[in-house]
């Protein structure tokens, strides 16, 4: 069922002055030409949802998925929704869903689909809500010649403290490895095989939890099996139980409006990163597993022409949610930005990473660098400059402390290093930061405590002017948004707003939060010139990297810049696909010609939005190329 939305006026929150003075103010043409303007989009009650992640679709669509929500109930119940919002036509759509994609890793495909990767298999259990004890199990295989696998429902008992637990799921444990002396060829001995399961005891208390680590004796096994099968654990608790996360993947069709199941990822993943590679591959980083433990470093790779995964060659460990950009040399660049879960010391140094050879090469100068949870990183454009801006942030986990500290690395340097760009009024968590078609960035909300703790939502916003350097300040945004919000470049220029999910509902923290439902739209200053956007249509709906075409615009010869940007994906402050890229470009009467650069890591194959800007910075509405 598709349902047409009504207007989009909403209420604007009292600052000073009186209201009415206020209304008037905002709405005067002076002020809308410098500020921008700010309008709410409220979905019919039957439509609403708590959206986690959303994507533009090459539809000019956008793909709104909230999975359960991070709501219990709905995961309990096996509600989850997707919802398709067009914002020309302004109707939305409900789309069947097939799994819990809360907190899946998502990423543009070079055919237009979205492939979705990962997502909830388990809720976390707070501390005093656990009544079972329970943990990791790390299953040992000492057999050389075959695997084994468990099933679901296999015990384990202790053979010191004589405990038994059983397994949630079943469990393949590879066959041990021999060991030879690469000169002699001497055989040295085995290496087990080794599988992790999650456990948990067979009767609720804390009479079942254990003290230390033992060895577990597998129930059922027989033989040789048993004599080379068994456990190893450490303490099984009644303490709090991270999220798990599931193997499914999946790509959305924007045409056909459906999810279609593909090969499920090797590991299971709940807060992936999906990076597209040199190679038009799609690199999944990072995430819980199905045990709740954050995944060992075993990084993998999916092949759209396959539809298959396979693992990396080498091992390399980043916490969830991890900020990783595909550089015009091949390589990627972590900026140190990440969303949540890891240790401290583990994989937060930013830095250039050769997944080939799996080295690493750390880039120094990060200011607040034990700041940079929940911070957002974007690729400034045009991409060809390849300078980053790492945008606030805050301390690891529920800490109260937060960045004001925009960073700015440029990679080109013969010596990249990090330097403080302008600073922002207050330290921001969740920013969100969308790349515009005149070359600025616009960078809005947040909140200065972990999940807006204490009211603390930042009602501000500014746009970066990459030339000069410089924020400036903008209309102010109507909705406060923090965690689990995000923005999206749309195809006409503004820029749409999702989600947030605030802890609390006042300073004291003793109301509950509820989720940010309403979408927002800011409508740039460029919007509100006194010239109309330039006009822009005809040419190809495909051009080659290093090829030409040739558009039709009245407004030709005023065009003084032509920019192809890559769509948004974004959650959880993560949008790795939007890029920005120049292109150069001929005027001849109302003809626009313009060409694609060559580098594939640059222009990595796929769906585009094609935009003119005239010289007042006024964008077209842009066109749709696919570069193949």
């Amino acid at each position: 069922m598709v349902l047409a939305l009504a207007g989009m006026n909403g209420p604007w929150l009292y600052r000073f002055g009186t209201e009415k003075y206020h209304q008037y103010k905002i709405n005067q043409p002076e002020y809308k030409a410098a500020n921008g303007k700010w309008e709410i989009v409220e979905f019919p009650e039957e439509y609403r949802q708590n959206t986690i992640h959303a994507a533009l679709l090459r539809t000019g669509k956008v793909l709104l998925v909230a999975g359960s929500g991070n709501n219990q109930d709905n995961f309990d119940a096996k509600k989850y929704d997707t919802r398709i919002w067009d914002p020309v036509k302004g109707t939305v759509k409900k789309v069947p869903t097939p799994n819990d994609l809360f907190c899946t890793g998502h990423t543009q495909l070079a055919n237009g689909n979205l492939l979705i990767a990962g997502g909830t298999k388990r809720y976390e259990k707070l501390k005093g809500d656990v009544k079972k004890a329970g943990g990791l199990m790390l299953v040992h295989n000492e057999n050389p010649d075959k695997p084994i696998t468990l099933p679901a429902g296999t015990k384990f008992t202790g053979k010191e403290n004589g405990k038994t637990f059983v397994s949630k799921d079943p469990v393949l444990v590879p066959r041990a490895e021999k060991k030879f002396d690469p000169e002699t060829g001497e055989f040295l001995g085995t290496t087990p095989g080794v599988g992790r399961i999650y456990v948990e005891a067979q009767k609720e208390g804390a009479a079942y939890e254990t003290g230390t680590q033992d060895n577990y004796r597998v129930r059922g096994l027989t033989g040789a099996d048993a004599r080379n099968t068994y456990g190893i654990a450490e303490k099984l608790a009644l303490d709090k139980k991270d999220f798990q996360g599931i193997r499914d993947a999946y790509e959305f069709d924007p045409v056909a409006e459906k999810y279609i199941k593909v090969d499920p990822m090797k590991e299971a993943r709940w807060y992936p990163t999906l990076t597209t590679l040199s190679d038009g591959k799609i690199l999944s980083v990072s995430g819980l597993d199905d045990i709740g433990q954050l995944v060992p470093g075993k990084n993998e790779v999916y092949d759209p022409e396959t539809k298959e995964w396979e693992y990396t060659d080498e091992v390399r460990q980043f916490p969830t949610y991890p900020a990783l950009f595909l550089m015009q040399n091949g390589k990627i660049f972590y900026s140190g930005s990440n969303a949540g879960y890891g240790p401290d010391d583990v994989g937060r140094d930013p830095g250039v990473w050769d997944v080939e050879t799996n080295k690493f090469k750390k880039i120094p100068g990060l200011s607040d660098a034990k700041l940079m949870e929940t911070s957002n990183t974007v690729l400034l454009p045009p991409a060809q400059d390849e300078t980053y801006m790492v945008i606030g942030g805050g301390g690891v986990g529920e800490s109260p402390r937060s960045s004001e500290k925009t960073r700015i690395v440029d990679l080109k340097a013969d010596d990249p290093a990090f330097v403080d760009g302008p600073p922002l009024d207050k330290g921001t968590r969740y920013p969100q930061a969308s790349i515009l078609p005149n070359d600025e960035v616009l960078i809005s909300g947040g909140s200065e405590d972990y999940r807006g703790r204490g009211d603390s939502n930042i009602l501000e916003a500014r746009i970066y002017d990459t030339e000069k350097n410089e924020l400036r300040r903008v209309a102010d945004p109507l909705v406060g948004r923090n965690y689990h919000s995000g923005s999206i470049l749309l195809p006409d220029g503004r820029v749409m707003f999702f989600g947030s999910d605030s802890l609390f509902a006042d300073k004291a923290n003793t109301k509950p939060g509820t989720f940010e439902q309403r979408i927002e739209i800011y409508t740039p200053p460029y919007l509100y010139g006194d010239e109309e956007q330039p006009d822009l249509s005809g040419g190809p709906q495909t051009i080659k990297r290093g090829g030409s075409g040739t558009f039709t615009s009245r407004d030709a010869a005023s065009v003084k810049k032509v920019r192809l940007i890559r769509p948004s994906a974004t959650t959880h402050v993560t949008d790795v696909d939007q890029r920005s890229i120049a292109l150069d470009f001929t005027t001849d009467g109302d003809k626009v010609t313009v060409t694609v650069p060559k580098n594939k890591n640059l222009v990595q194959s796929g769906w585009y939005m094609l935009f003119v800007t005239d010289g007042d910075g006024t964008p077209s509405k842009a066109q749709w190329v696919q570069v193949p």
